[in-house]
C-alpha cells in the first residue's frame, strides 16, 4: 500500500513538473515574436491592419488579434495583460501591425493608442471649395459633406459674427488624422488650428477685416519678404478710400459665379460686382481664400512705407512705387515692354 501511494505521488510529481515545464515553454514561446502562425519564417514579414471599434471588450480584441495571426495565444495574452501589465485598457482605432512582433509590443501599442495616422497637406491660397475638393480627392471625406461642414459659422461666431461660411478660417497646414475621420472632425481641426496659429494675431483686432486683407495678400504675394509691403499698399489705399485694384478679388467673384475660365479680361475689370475692387473701394465682402500665417502676420502689421502701387516683375517679385507717374513707368517697363521683348524673342 505504501509503495502504491509512493508511486502515485511520484507520478503526480512528474505530471506537475511536466505541466509546469510545458506551461513555461508555452509562456516563453508566447513572449517571443510570432512569425510561425502566419507562415513568415525567420526573416519574413507582413503587415496586418485592424480596426477596433469603441467599446470592444479586451477579450474580443485579443481573440481577433489571434485570429489575424498577430498573437499566438489570446488566453496567455489576457493573463499577461492583467497580471504583468496591470490590466490597462486597450484603445479603439485603426492599427497597423508589422509582423513579426512580440506580444508586449502589440499590447503596448494598443494601450498607448498608437493608431494609424493618415496625413494631408492643404496649401495656402485655396478657396473653401478648392479645399473641400482637395480633401475629398485625398480620401478625407465626401466633397459635399465637407462643404456642408464648411458652412458651420458657429465654429467662428466669436471671431467673425458676420461670416457666412468658413472661408479664410481653414488654416493651411499638414494634418494627421485617424483612419475613418469624419468630415466634421476634419473641418473642426482646421478651424482649431487657425485659432492656435492666428489667435494672437486677430485678438483685439477686427478679425474679419484682417482675414480678408490677409487673403488678398496671400493671392498677390509669392515672396514672404514682400507680404508686409503688399499689405501696406492696401492699408494705405483703404485709409485714403482708394480702390484696391486687386485682380484676385475679381477672380474669386467669378469663381463664385461659376464663370471663371482662367482668363481675366478688361471686360471683367469693368463689370460691376461685390468683388470688383476696381469699381468698389474698400475690402470685398469676405475672405477670398485661406491665408497662411505669413500673410496673416503681414495684414496684422503692414509696412509703413508710403507705397500705393506695385507691379509684377513676372518672376514672383514686384516693383513698388508711391506715385502714379512712377507706377506708370514701372508698368511700361515690366508689363508692356517685357511682353513685347518676350514676343520678339519668340519670333512672334
Amino acid at each position: 500500500m505504501i509503495k502504491k501511494l509512493f508511486l502515485l505521488a511520484l507520478i503526480g510529481s512528474i505530471l506537475v513538473a511536466t505541466a509546469a515545464a510545458l506551461s513555461y515553454r508555452h509562456y516563453k514561446q508566447f513572449l517571443e515574436p510570432f512569425p510561425e502562425a502566419v507562415g513568415l519564417g525567420a526573416a519574413g514579414g507582413r503587415t496586418v491592419e485592424m480596426t477596433i471599434e469603441t467599446g470592444t471588450p479586451a477579450r474580443l480584441i485579443l481573440d481577433r488579434l489571434e485570429a489575424n495571426g498577430v498573437l499566438s495565444n489570446s488566453t496567455l495574452a489576457r493573463l499577461y495583460l492583467v497580471h504583468v501589465l496591470k490590466d490597462p485598457p486597450l484603445q479603439a482605432g485603426h492599427y497597423e501591425f508589422e509582423l513579426p512582433a512580440t506580444p508586449r509590443a502589440v499590447l503596448e501599442r494598443m494601450i498607448d493608442g498608437k493608431v494609424v495616422l493618415e496625413t494631408v497637406t492643404v496649401i495656402e491660397g485655396l478657396t473653401l471649395f478648392e479645399t473641400a475638393q482637395h480633401l475629398a480627392s485625398q480620401g478625407f471625406g465626401d466633397q459635399q459633406r465637407l462643404l456642408d461642414q464648411m458652412n458651420r459659422t458657429d465654429l467662428i461666431a466669436d471671431l467673425d459674427p458676420a461670416a457666412s461660411n468658413l472661408e479664410g478660417y481653414l488654416f493651411p497646414d499638414t494634418y494627421s488624422f485617424e483612419h475613418g475621420v469624419t468630415e466634421a472632425e476634419v473641418v473642426a481641426a482646421m478651424v482649431d488650428n487657425f485659432r492656435r496659429q492666428a489667435g494672437r494675431l486677430v485678438a483685439g483686432a477686427g478679425a474679419r477685416e484682417l482675414v480678408i486683407l490677409a487673403s488678398i495678400v496671400e493671392k498677390e504675394a509669392t515672396l514672404d519678404a514682400e507680404r508686409p509691403l503688399i499689405a501696406g499698399v492696401y492699408a494705405h489705399r483703404l485709409r485714403r478710400g482708394i480702390g484696391l485694384y486687386a485682380d484676385p478679388t475679381i477672380i474669386y467673384g467669378k469663381k463664385l459665379a461659376g464663370t471663371w475660365n482662367g482668363n481675366l479680361t478688361r471686360k471683367d475689370l469693368r463689370t460691376d460686382s461685390a468683388y470688383n475692387t476696381y469699381m468698389r473701394p474698400g475690402l470685398p465682402p469676405g475672405p477670398i481664400c485661406s491665408p497662411g500665417k505669413a500673410s496673416l502676420a503681414a495684414a496684422a502689421q503692414p509696412s509703413d512705407l508710403p507705397y500705393l502701387y506695385f507691379v509684377s516683375r513676372n518672376d514672383g517679385s514686384h516693383v513698388f512705387s508711391a506715385t502714379i507717374s512712377e507706377h506708370n513707368r514701372n508698368v511700361e517697363k515690366w508689363q508692356r515692354q517685357y511682353w513685347r521683348d518676350r514676343r520678339a524673342a519668340n519670333g512672334r
